[in-house]
Order: C-alpha cells, then sequence, then structure tokens
C-alpha cells in the first residue's frame, strides 16, 4: 500500500481564489474606473450624513458613528486629487479595515467583483499625476482600463487620524 503524496495537495482555502488570482471589488468615481482588494472590503453602505470635523483636510467629510466606532469618511475623489464630491443618495461608502482602524470612502457607485490573475496587473504608467502615488497598478477589463488602488496610501496618516479622532470625541461632547 502506497502512501498519498501530500506535496500536490491544494494549499488554498475551498472558495478562495487561487493563488495566482486575486479578487476585486469595482466602482466608479465620476466617470472613471477604480477598483481595490476585496479582501480589504468590511462593508458597502449608502451614503449617511457625517459629522463635519473643523480644521480636517478637505478631502475628510467627517466621521459617522458605525456600531459604536467613529469612522473617518474620505471623499476618494478629493483624496485622489480629482474634482471633490458633492454627496448625495445615490453615492456610496466602502468601509475599508488597515489593520484595526475603518475608514469610509465616499464613491460614485460600486460595479462588481473581478477575478484577476496576477499577471493581467499592469504596473502603474510614470505620471506626474498626484493619484498614480494612490495606484497599485492597472488593468485592462471589457476595453477599459481599470486603475487599482492603494488602499494604505489613500488613507489618511496616523497623526491626522489621531487629529480627528480627538476632534470626534470632542463633537460628541458638546
Amino acid at each position: 500500500m502506497s502512501t498519498p503524496d501530500l506535496t500536490h495537495s491544494p494549499d488554498h482555502i475551498p472558495g478562495a481564489p487561487p493563488a495566482d488570482q486575486r479578487e476585486l471589488v469595482t466602482f466608479r468615481i465620476g466617470e472613471q474606473d477604480f477598483s481595490m482588494d476585496i479582501m480589504l472590503v468590511r462593508e458597502i453602505r449608502g451614503w449617511s450624513e457625517a459629522t463635519v470635523l473643523p480644521y480636517a483636510p478637505r478631502y475628510v467629510l467627517g466621521v459617522i458613528n458605525l456600531r459604536g466606532a467613529v469612522v473617518p469618511i474620505i471623499d476618494l475623489a478629493a483624496r485622489l486629487g480629482l474634482a471633490p464630491t458633492e454627496p448625495g443618495p445615490r453615492h456610496v461608502v466602502i468601509i475599508v479595515a488597515d489593520g484595526s482602524r475603518l475608514t469610509g470612502f465616499l464613491v460614485s457607485a460600486v460595479s462588481d467583483i473581478l477575478s484577476v490573475g496576477t499577471g493581467e496587473v499592469q504596473s502603474v504608467p510614470s505620471l506626474n499625476d498626484m493619484s498614480a502615488s494612490f495606484l497599485s497598478g492597472v488593468i485592462t477589463s471589457k476595453s477599459r482600463l481599470l486603475r487599482i488602488l492603494d488602499v494604505a496610501a489613500a488613507l489618511p496618516g496616523r497623526e491626522e487620524e489621531a487629529d480627528m479622532q480627538v476632534q470626534a470625541e470632542a463633537e460628541c461632547l458638546n
């Protein structure tokens, strides 16, 4: 009786994409298509008014209370150097987790989920465009250019976030 060869057994979780695949959530900001790693997304919700924080960076729309957690809401268009968004009921907030901190990104719409092979991801063209520093790659899908957001780069810095937390707590006390 021979022993089974375990060196060729699958090493990924059933239902998960193969190791050479990434799953991306695609979304729109204005007329432009973007995506981000689905593993960073915790929740997708409709726009609701945020509590404005004085002296916050212009791309920070304010904070919301999400089940007891104070979550900053970022106008992703403004953060990327595009025209700021005037939030309305048709806009969507993508809640992402970076370690233990949650942040919401305001976008125009969420489109779908794509499975992309790592070989399909191309490097970001070297542009003097500020938004290029917030991208980790680009892919072409269905004859459209899809930018992959570097979520960590788009998040406010730790100092900015600490200031926003203090301001949010002060607003709650008033």
